[in-house]
């Protein structure tokens, strides 16, 4: 069983940053792939970005591509979104999850087996 803990949420003006952390707990956190998702009011909760268990491949959308950076640190358990040039569509609540199936990055949220309780990320215009 793992369980997942975001922070780092918050309001940041357009164009600002934001580095979101999810802790871990667990001793085989160092063998899941993790990703971030997010779920804007209205709408369906979609894939952010995600890192494989050993860190050696990432995967971003397109809409955060460029702007939003996921890396790990197994020692600590911990995963992190550094989320730059911050836009008012980037409003949403950033959820962390862990996959502990598959070695290959999915973008699919069934595939994704532990979630965070999710941080709140509003970005004023």
């Amino acid at each position: 069983q793992v369980q997942l803990v975001e922070s780092g949420g918050g309001l940041e003006r357009a164009g600002g940053s934001l580095r979101l952390s999810c802790a871990a707990s667990g001793r085989t956190f160092g063998t899941y792939t993790m990703g971030w998702f997010r779920q804007a009011p209205g709408k369906e909760r979609e894939f952010v970005a995600a890192i494989t268990w050993r860190g050696g491949r990432t995967l971003y959308a397109d809409p955060v591509r460029g702007r939003f950076t996921i890396s790990r640190d197994n020692a600590k358990n911990t995963v992190y979104l550094e989320m730059n040039s911050l836009r008012p569509e980037d409003t949403a609540v950033y959820y962390c999850a862990a996959d502990r199936a598959r070695s290959y990055i999915s973008v699919r949220l069934e595939d994704y087996d532990y979630w965070g309780q999710g941080t709140q990320v509003t970005v004023s215009s």
